[in-house]
């Protein structure tokens, strides 16, 4: 169970517990109270209620410092949910914090203790009493992995409010009584104003490798870097009390950075000489009696006190009356709306006379301190106007840019070449960026404008670049759908009508439409200045792209091999020469016709095996014709008492590359397998038709039958003709028989063989006489007209009669072996 309590700062042995949103306890303890003092007694129950001995490596320490009334304590409760007391400021500004006190991070694994010291540079103790400050802040670097240096935005280039002295201080007394760390330095920037973070960092992290490098060093250090002591990280934060939400968004995300900070690439990730946190305790007392016992921590003199004190008092009245300057605010609120004419005139005398006043009233003090406090003055102001330069600048180089873009883009509607155009607006706006730097510099400042210079002309050119890509683009593009549409279509023609030319044919074609598009090419890039290679490049991608089309065409048609084949044979096979349907009457070569038709088709599938686009020779087509057509060697591949090479059991042809290969020999031996029995059932149709026509014309008796039958015959032909009730009686029994015949339709019976027409004929012989018998019968009961009506249920029934007996004759299969042919063909069953 979590409480909170009251902290207070005359106990030295009490901690405070609170709890956070996530339910996380969070203990404060005073550790070093305001006179020096280590609280050895209380924090033992400390360490033992967070649990830091059971740590091990794994904990982190993290500390604050910076001027009084900055902050500090308010920072860290936001950002690690602690419970350090804040300052009060409608009480007025006065000391919160006194001494250090520590606590434990709510919510952040691993364990993280966090230290808020006193703040430096309080009326409190006095101008001549920063001892403390300097033992507590040189305490902090000793123990800490992470130190915090709060510090106001606007405070940065002063002496003092940036810690600079305190910090040279305590590198220099450091490095001669503890080995190196790798402590992080974080400057938190308080208060962020509009200068962006990316300026004020610079100089910060220049400010400390200067302060480095006038620290004089033992032998052992003389030239180690500030990067094996320390890693240097800058944040900027917006007012806590001007912009809350977004003080605390920003907050939030710092929060993120401190979780898991000592692993590897954390904050603190490259840390040495961890103490374990069962020593953490017995380490920090040591380390801050060696600091107390310390005495080169010595103070300033007072006269050079006095002066820095009273320097600064003038240097910010000047830097305020700057702020307030009519003339400077209406100058900064011109250049946000943009350029400024005059603008380096008009900042140049408002400076001039601000320095020419902090002359006149310190004219009398220490002259380096004077000296220095005018830089430190020199630098804010030049600060505080660069937001405003870069301003201008920032116009200038936006508005330069928009007029290059125009121009450029009129240049080359114009009809002006693309390198020209480039070249000649480029030169020209550069220049007028020139020109109107020109009227903003800054004298006191001596900023290069070469970055913002720099920045343009890089702009400018990414811009060419992006228009120089966007045309050779479209040019490209262009030039490929002309060569997909020329050869495309032709392509699939050609390779549709299979034959010895056709490859040559396609050759030729692509070197024709490839050579025109190079060349229009060419010439269209002649305009853009490119050097050979990388035109050479561009031409020859145009080259792959085209022969490309063609390789994806011939893949395409070659998945389609197996219809083309089948189109190929049907064609040859079902139509003559005149290209007129075949009749098969009885006289046709169906073994010579098939031939041919399958020999098309097997060329046309040699021709689609293979990429043939180079002038190599291959042997494909007389490889497939041995293997696939020649009669003995298919005789010699079906008699499994022979073994034999197969030449078509590989994936690869010889003398054809793999990339180069369409289909495979192993693929086509498939393909015509499958082609052979898609194609038989024509085959044997066309047998079957022309056996069926051969008896057709074999109904009538031969010569000799005929003539036998009038010699034999002529006695009962006589009697016929003398008696005349003989030729009634026959001819009723005609008319019977040709009804039968008609009905049952003996002829289409007998079509498909005998036996099939006469069992086809026995089932439906009786239903056909009763049909009959049963029409003659409604004939005699139905009264004597002069236009009798039929029956067309009886007509009806008659036809589905025949339609049955038909279907059931059809459904009969027979085998038909073609004469000389060596192939028997068996015709399939054919279902209604």
């Amino acid at each position: 169970m979590s409480f909170i309590g009251i902290r207070s700062h005359h106990s030295l042995s009490s901690f405070n517990f609170k709890e956070d949103s996530m339910g996380d306890e969070c203990c404060s303890i005073q550790l070093i109270d305001g006179d020096g003092s280590f609280n050895d007694t209380g924090i033992e129950p400390f360490i033992k209620e967070v649990k830091l001995h059971e740590c091990g490596l794994s904990y982190a320490v993290v500390s604050i410092m910076g001027p009084q009334s900055s902050g500090k304590s308010t920072l860290l409760n936001h950002l690690f949910y602690t419970n350090f007391r804040e300052m009060d400021a409608f009480k007025g500004r006065s000391q919160t914090t006194k001494g250090i006190w520590m606590a434990k991070c709510a919510g952040i694994e691993p364990c993280t203790l966090v230290m808020d010291l006193e703040g430096t540079d309080g009326r409190e103790r006095g101008e001549d009493d920063t001892a403390f400050e300097k033992q507590s802040a040189l305490f902090a670097l000793a123990v800490s992995d992470i130190v915090l240096i709060n510090m106001w935005c606007h405070d940065i280039g002063r002496e003092q409010a940036a810690n600079k002295p305190l910090l040279k201080t305590v590198f220099q007394v450091m490095m001669r009584l503890f080995s190196p760390r790798k402590t992080t330095l974080m400057f938190v920037i308080r208060d962020k104003t509009r200068t962006p973070l990316e300026n004020l960092e610079p100089v910060l992290r220049e400010d400390i490798q200067k302060i480095w490098d006038s620290v004089p060093k033992p032998q052992a250090h003389k030239e180690t870097p500030l990067s094996e002591f320390f890693n240097v990280d800058v944040v900027a934060l917006s007012s806590y009390e001007e912009k809350e939400e977004l003080f605390k968004e920003q907050v939030a995300n710092l929060r993120q950075r401190f979780f898991h900070s000592i692993a590897p690439g954390g904050i603190a990730g490259d840390r040495r000489g961890v103490v374990p946190a069962s020593g953490f305790s017995f380490s920090a007392q040591q380390i801050w009696k060696v600091i107390k016992e310390n005495k080169d921590l010595d103070l300033p003199a007072h006269k050079v006190m006095v002066a820095t004190v009273r320097c600064e008092e003038i240097a910010n009245q000047k830097f305020a009356a700057f702020i307030a300057n009519e003339n400077w605010c209406l100058l900064e609120e011109a250049v946000q709306s943009g350029p400024v004419a005059g603008f380096g005139k008009k900042l140049n005398s408002i400076l001039y006379a601000s320095l020419s006043e902090y002359d006149a009233e310190a004219t009398y003090f220490d002259e380096g301190v004077r000296s220095a406090k005018r830089k430190q003055l020199e630098e804010k102001l030049l600060q505080l106007v660069q937001p405003a330069h870069q301003s201008v600048l920032g116009h200038l180089r936006s508005g330069t840019l928009e007029k290059f873009k125009e121009a450029f883009e009129k240049a080359l509607n114009g009809g002006e070449g693309f390198s020209l155009a480039a070249h000649n607006c480029t030169e020209s706006y550069i220049s007028l960026f020139d020109e109107g730097y020109s009227d903003a510099v800054v004298e006191l400042a001596n900023w290069d404008c070469s970055k913002v210079r720099d920045k343009l002309r890089r702009d400018i050119d990414a811009h060419v670049a992006s228009v120089r890509a966007a045309k050779l683009s479209e040019l490209t593009s262009s030039y490929e759908a002309k060569l997909n549409e020329a050869l495309a279509c032709p392509v699939e023609a050609l390779l549709d009508g299979a034959a010895n030319e056709t490859w040559p044919s396609i050759k030729e074609l692509l070197q024709r439409e490839t050579e025109s598009a190079v060349s229009g090419l060419s010439s269209a890039l002649s305009g853009f200045d490119m050097d050979a290679e990388a035109k050479e490049k561009m031409l020859s991608s145009l080259q792959d792209y085209a022969r490309g089309v063609v390789e994806a065409k011939a893949r395409e048609e070659a998945g389609r091999v197996l219809i083309r084949m089948k189109d190929r044979f049907s064609t040859l096979f079902s139509h003559d020469s005149d290209s007129m349907p075949r009749i098969w009457t009885g006289k046709e070569d169906i073994r010579a016709i098939t031939k041919t038709a399958r020999s098309a088709s097997l060329k046309l599938l040699s021709v689609m095996a293979a990429i043939r686009l180079d002038d190599t020779v291959d042997n494909i087509e007389n490889t497939l014709t041995s293997a696939l057509v020649d009669t003995k060697n298919n005789a010699a591949v079906t008699d499994r008492s022979i073994t034999t090479f197969d030449p078509l059991a590989s994936s690869t042809w010889e003398q054809v590359p793999p990339a180069k290969t369409l289909i495979t020999p192993v693929q086509c031996k498939s393909l015509w397998r499958q082609f052979r029995a898609e194609t038989e059932y024509s085959i044997t149709q066309a047998i079957s038709a022309q056996e069926a026509s051969k008896r057709n014309n074999n109904l009538m008796p031969p010569p000799w039958a005929i003539v036998a039958l009038i010699v034999l015959g002529f006695n009962e032909f006589m009697t016929l003709l003398r008696n005349p009730f003989y030729l009634g009686v026959i001819f009723v029994g005609y008319l019977i028989v040709k009804a039968l015949w008609v009905q049952l339709d003996i002829s289409g019976e007998f079509r498909h063989g005998v036996l099939p027409g006469l069992l086809s004929i026995s089932t439906k012989f009786l239903p056909t006489v009763m049909d009959l018998l049963r029409k003659l019968a409604e004939q005699g009961q139905s009264p004597a007209t002069n236009y009798p009506q039929t029956n067309p249920g009886a007509e009806s029934k008659g036809f589905q009669n025949g339609s049955t007996s038909s279907s059931m004759s059809s459904s009969a299969s027979s085998g038909v072996t073609a004469p000389g042919n060596g192939i028997e063909y068996t015709s399939p069953s054919k279902e209604e």
